[in-house]
Formats: C-alpha cells, structure tokens, sequence
C-alpha cells in the first residue's frame, strides 16, 4: 500500500502517512497464542498476502514456547537455546523460525510496544509513533509477573533478584545461577514458578529455601495431603520449606540482595532470590473500551470481545466453559493458549463456519525432578484420594485424587500415569463419570475409571452442563491427542528435557 492511500475504518476515513501501516489482520502480543494463530490461520487461508496479517511483540524473538524457559532454558549444562523452541513444537507440529513467518507472507513486528489502543477507530499506537490499523484484532498480550512491589515490598530492582516470564528473565536466571554455585536461594512464592525454579536450582547446585505464607505448596490446586507429598519429595533434595510467613523486606548493599527478612523476624541469607507471586493479565490497553471480568479481558464461546472486531486468547481471555456450565473463567496455561488461539483464528476468518463455541477441557501438568503429574477438569467438591501418598525415596510413586461434585467426577489428578490412565481420567471428567458410592471410589481408585482405557461409570452429562452434542466427541479426541504429545512435549528439546535432565523436564504453568 502506497503512503497516500486511506484506511476505512468505523464510517470514517482516516488519512494515512508515513508513520502508519494498515492490516486485515493483527495479533497484538507474541507469546504461545500468536504462533499457534499464525499457524491456523496458514493452515486455513494460505500464504498471507501484503498487508494481511501481522504479529506485534514487544520481545525482540518470534514466538517461542514458553515453558521451555523453566526447564530446558536453565539446565547448568546443555540448555535449551533458540531456535529449537520457536512455536509450535510443543505440540509435535512445526517449527514457526522467523524465515517461516517471512515465507509465508506473515509480518513480524518485534521488540515493539504498543503504547495505546482505539477499539472504536479500529488502531494502535506504537512507542514509536507509529499508527497500526487493523480490520480484526486477536489480543494474546499475555500476563505479566506480579512484583514484589505491588504487595508493599521493594528491591526488584536489586542485581540478584529474578522473575521468570520471557528469555530476558531466564537470561538473568541462568546468569545469577552461575554466579554463586553452591549459594543461598530464596524463592519467594510456593505457586508453579516458585516450585519450578526451586527444581532448576537444585539442578545448579544451590541451596533453596522456599518462603510462602501459605499451609502448603499449590494451594490453587494440590489438596494438603497431595502437597504434602511432593513437599517431602522437595526436602529430600536439599529444598527447605518456610510456610506460614512471608519475606517482609530485603537487605541490599551494593546493588545486590545480601539477606531475606521473614516477618516473623527470622533473617535469611541470600546469594540470589527468585519471586514467584503470581501473574496478571495485560488487560490495561482495553480497560474501559472492552468489558473485563475475572481479571481478563470477557470473550464468548468464538473467543470474540465485546467488540466485534476484536477476540481475544490465551492468558488475557475469560471465556465461557461448557464443563462448568458455561461459568467464565480465565487460565494461564500453555494449553489454553493454544487450543484459544485456533478456535480464535477459525472463528475470526469464518464467523459463521463449523467452529462452534469453544469446548475446553482444563488441563494441567508438570514434570520436576523425576515426578509427572497432569490434572484435567476443576477441583471443585470432595476431594476423594487414592493410591499411595507417602513420601518413599525408593520407589516410584502412582497416586491422585478425584474431585467430585453432585454425584459426579468434577475434577482428577494423577501423578505417575500411563498414557492410557491419563487419558481414561480425561474421559471420566470430559463426560462426568457418575459416581453413586464415593468409598467404592476410594477403594478402586484408578479402577473406578480405567476399564478397557473407558469409564464404565460415564454417564453422558446432562445439556447445560458439558454442552452436550456432537461437539463433545471431537473435542474430547483433541485433548487426548494433545494430553499425550504433551507428556513429551516440546518433542524437538528431548535431548534437554529428557535424556539430559530427568529432574527438568516439564513445565506445567
């Protein structure tokens, strides 16, 4: 498009310049989502033409998968590097290198900010002055890593204090890391990138010290007695636990974090710390043009806003889930970002396509140390456990829980699965195994659900429940398909993820 030509946009033209570009299509972040979107949209329409489809980052690298940044990425020998974590191999499916985007006609716009956003005028506004126009807006802006600042802390700024959400933060990570082998860590914050990074710094041989104040680790998820399992599993590799408190300020001298100060007025020493407090989405450029709810930017079931123009995936989407009756909630996980990122694009490029509204299953796992577990569903009810969950250094541990809510399974978790178990727990809860005797669950644990890889006590979920229809089926093939390529994931890092590093393999969050 030539300088002088004009944008229409909402009944109005607006002249453009020098300092303005306009697209058919634009994804605003460059996370997950973004590369599993170009690559539907590809896979659906083809090359792109000039001017059609573009990706805004404000990284300076293509999309890349990102838990590879909490395992392979911080491996003391042999880390994972870019190229060979570039979206989307975290699905076993192509490797999106920046070439590929070139050839396909797809516009990469990196280490670029976007400053403001007019839904109504249908722009951007970069940090550079420049004006992006767009017909379709898909918004992957992500989370952002909430800072010790925001809960009335300070020293985020100190040499050696460290998050984790993009290759610069690992890039520090890995730097601290090797700075002070056999020093002192404190991770503050017992979520997923707390318990993570702990496992990664194991691996480098520092002494961990987790600090939170809550009663166990993964208070979102893990019941006390599952937490209580992999606690015993952390201390037995040199990890110690401080629960019940939080790290209330943090000495500094010359630039650096020298000691942790506990409320309780305990002080611990600190060659580096690590924060893992949690996440917010980057909602900011949207709030008061788009509706918000639960933290995240609200979407209906094609992943589409308030503005018709505009979707929405990944982190930043509240949307609607047909196994929870349709109640919105919003997850940061790299499988939601994925499969919202498709069903965004499918339902962007054909609104009145095949594409239905979106049936997701939620779905969670992680690998530490030698450990694996996976989690499908809400764990909302009666927490119903089974198996072995005593801590035994000897042996490989197999036990879960099942989460049951009005006479049905809600919600599972199984650590040291078969394929085949996981995918018959995935079954149990995408169809609502009905459970009549909740100690005959107990007693069978996996047995309740494993028959022949199906449930026998899976009853078809009442409409209104799981949507019911024939958008149960595929939906339900989909997420075993992506289940197990996600027990190896990232398929093109084996070498790290596996063979190099049984105690990193995996990231979960």
């Amino acid at each position: 498009m030539g300088n002088d030509e004009t944008w229409e946009g909402e009944g109005e033209t607006a002249p453009r310049n020098q300092m303005s570009r306009a697209f058919t299509y634009v994804i605003l972040g460059g996370g997950v989502a973004a590369g599993y979107a170009a690559l539907e949209f590809v896979r659906r329409r083809g090359d792109a033409a000039p001017g059609e489809l573009c990706i805004i980052s404000e990284e300076a690298v293509a999309p890349y998968e990102r838990p590879a940044l909490s395992k392979g990425y911080l491996l003391p020998e042999g880390g994972a590097r870019l190229p060979a974590f570039h979206t989307c191999v975290g699905a076993n499916d192509q490797l999106l290198t920046p070439d590929w985007y070139k050839e396909h006609g797809i516009k990469l716009i990196l280490g670029m900010k976007i400053i403001s956003a007019d839904v109504r005028r249908k722009t951007l506004l970069t940090s550079s002055g420049e004006t992006i126009s767009y017909k379709t807006l898909i918004v992957a802006t992500g989370a952002r890593a909430l800072k010790l600042e925001e809960f009335g802390g300070s020293g985020s700024d100190a040499e050696n204090v460290c998050y984790l959400r993009n290759i610069d933060d690992a890039d520090k990570l890995v730097h601290r890391m090797r700075s002070c082998p056999g020093g002192n860590a404190i991770v503050i914050g017992g979520g997923y990138i707390g318990m993570e990074c702990a496992a990664a710094l194991v691996a480098n041989k520092i002494k961990v010290t987790i600090v939170f104040p809550g009663k166990h680790c993964m208070g979102r998820l893990f019941t006390p007695k599952i937490a209580e399992f992999y606690e015993n599993y952390y201390t037995s590799k040199g990890v110690t636990f401080i629960k019940g408190t939080a790290v209330s300020s943090l000495e500094i001298s010359s630039g650096k974090v020298t000691t942790a100060i506990l409320r309780d007025g305990r002080r611990l020493p600190a060659d580096m710390v690590v924060v893992g407090i949690g996440a917010r989405a980057n909602t900011a450029l949207f709030e008061g043009q788009l509706v918000v709810e639960k933290g995240g930017i609200k979407v209906n079931g094609q992943m589409q806003t308030s503005d018709a123009s505009v979707y929405a995936v990944g982190d930043v989407a509240t949307f609607p889930v047909k196994l929870f009756g349709g109640d919105a909630r919003r997850f940061e996980h790299v499988d939601c970002a994925r499969r919202t990122a498709r069903h965004a694009v499918a339902a962007a490029m054909d609104p009145s396509g095949p594409a239905g509204d979106i049936d997701y299953l939620p779905f969670f796992y992680s690998r530490v140390f030698a450990l694996s577990w996976r989690f499908y569903g809400d764990n909302a009810g009666e927490a119903v456990h089974f198996g072995d969950l005593g801590f035994s250094a000897s042996s490989t541990p197999k036990f879960g829980a099942f989460w049951v809510s009005a006479g049905r399974i809600a919600g599972a978790f199984l650590e040291g699965g078969s394929p085949e178990e996981y995918e018959a727990i995935a079954h149990a809860v995408r169809r609502g195994a009905a459970v009549p005797d909740v100690a005959q669950l107990a007693r069978e644990g996996l047995a309740f659900v494993v028959r022949d890889g199906r449930s026998p006590a899976a009853r078809t979920r009442p409409r209104g429940l799981s949507g019911g229809g024939g958008g149960d089926e595929p939906s339900y093939a989909w997420h075993v398909t992506v289940g197990v390529a996600a027990a190896v994931s990232i398929a093109a890092l084996a070498y790290w993820y596996g063979r190099k590093a049984p105690c990193l393999v995996k990231r979960g969050f």
